[in-house]
């Protein structure tokens, strides 16, 4: 598929996702169907203890707690890139006070209009849901103090332009904390091929190494890990395959999937060069 096709097969997966019921979410691989009777989610973590946490909101689509690591202050302005049904968004509204304020981005009518719905029930009237590719974010540049986003920067093909996007819009010394899919060593061409493993968070994740190179290359500083995960793939996902792919090597093999939280910081201001 071209970079077209995979955002349009993408868009369709999670429009179909924010109709379905959130039992049918949890069921499966960040949503991408009831593709495991082993667990109840391969991917996501718990967020019911963090403050702010909003139960409607939590489509079990997510692969880390990146505003758990945020160092979300109050009256920052935050940026979730991704933002579904608002989840990280209401508990990033917690960290911020009512004086500060919280823009999430999704490219999903579904989701921004089940987003908006949430926010309304709550009274929040500083949590804004836009509509928008996060390629060409709708906001401005320099007016974020911090990003997050969970588990959505791997289904899109062009992450270089993506990493470009969040320096455009951070302010100077502002900085990110994403959660993410990487992988380790070579996934099988047959997963990387399949289209619901690619709406699921796997198959379109690319290397590790890769992943935190674009991160420099955007020229991003204090770039470091702050959680990883190893995600396994069950058995009766990976017997789909079977006859196709040495299951038996693969789950021995050096491969890794993991869930990684990564933080990285836009260069501050210098004397002179006209930011501060």
């Amino acid at each position: 598929m071209n970079k077209k096709e995979i955002k349009e097969m993408v868009r369709r997966k999670y429009a179909e996702i924010a109709r379905q019921d959130k039992e049918v979410n949890a069921a499966s691989c960040c949503g991408a169907g009831d593709c495991s009777t082993e667990v109840y989610n391969i991917m996501t973590d718990d967020y019911s203890s963090l403050e702010g946490y909003v139960e409607d909101a939590d489509l079990s689509l997510g692969c880390g707690l990146p505003t758990a690591f945020a160092l979300i202050k109050p009256g920052d302005t935050v940026l979730d890139l991704g933002s579904g049904a608002g989840n990280d968004c209401f508990v990033a509204r917690h960290e911020t006070g009512p004086e500060g304020k919280v823009i999430g981005v999704d490219f999903t009518e579904e989701m921004i209009h089940k987003a908006r719905e949430n926010a309304d029930k709550l009274g929040f009237n500083n949590v804004e849901f836009r509509q928008g590719d996060i390629e060409d974010m709708p906001v401005g540049g320099n007016s974020i103090d911090v990003v997050v986003s969970n588990c959505v920067l791997n289904l899109l093909p062009d992450k270089t332009t993506i990493f470009k996007e969040i320096m455009r819009v951070l302010k100077p010394g502002g900085h990110f904390s994403i959660s993410d899919i990487v992988l380790v060593g070579a996934l099988p061409e047959i997963l990387r091929e399949d289209a619901e493993m690619y709406a699921g968070c796997v198959s379109g994740a690319i290397q590790k190494d890769d992943y935190l190179n674009l991160i420099r290359e955007a020229g991003f500083e204090d770039i470091k890990i702050q959680k990883e995960k190893p995600i396994h793939i069950p058995s009766d996902i990976l017997k789909k395959y079977e006859g196709k792919i040495d299951i038996d090597r693969f789950g021995q093999s050096d491969l890794g999937i993991f869930s990684i939280t990564v933080f990285g910081r836009k260069p501050g201001c210098t004397p002179g060069g006209g930011c501060c």
